[in-house]
């Protein structure tokens, strides 16, 4: 009798720890693809509005299903980077959800960071 109740106990534990589709889009906004293409083309506004006249810099951008971003961008040195980073994490995290949602796989191939970015006719190119 010990054992039936041990095993009926057991079972409800691992049923409490297992973790659904469901349960994690409820916990999240739906994002769309819409929303992302939108929030994308800010960032690049965003980089747009500044000239590369005192350097550049590169972040990374998006959120590959295996990990990782899908891509670097390069962005002028006089942007304020604390709003930049929050557009991108914000991107970032997005897409994430959207990956989830959506069960997007992809390639696990790694993108590496670019290995010079030059300011080329006053727009920050990445060179490789």
């Amino acid at each position: 009798m010990k054992k039936i109740i041990f095993f009926i106990l057991f079972s409800f534990l691992l049923q409490s720890w297992q973790c659904s589709r469901d349960s994690i889009s409820s916990q999240t906004k739906i994002v769309t693809s819409d929303e992302l293409k939108i929030k994308k083309q800010a960032i690049i506004n965003y980089i747009s509005s500044f000239n590369c006249t005192t350097g550049c810099n590169y972040i990374a951008l998006g959120s590959k299903p295996c990990g990782g971003p899908w891509e670097y961008i390069a962005y002028p040195s006089n942007v304020n980077e604390t709003i930049l980073t929050e557009m991108v994490e914000e991107y970032n995290q997005m897409e994430y959800n959207y990956n989830i949602q959506n069960e997007i796989i992809s390639d696990c191939a790694v993108v590496m960071p670019p290995n010079e970015v030059n300011c080329v006719n006053g727009i920050c190119k990445i060179i490789n």
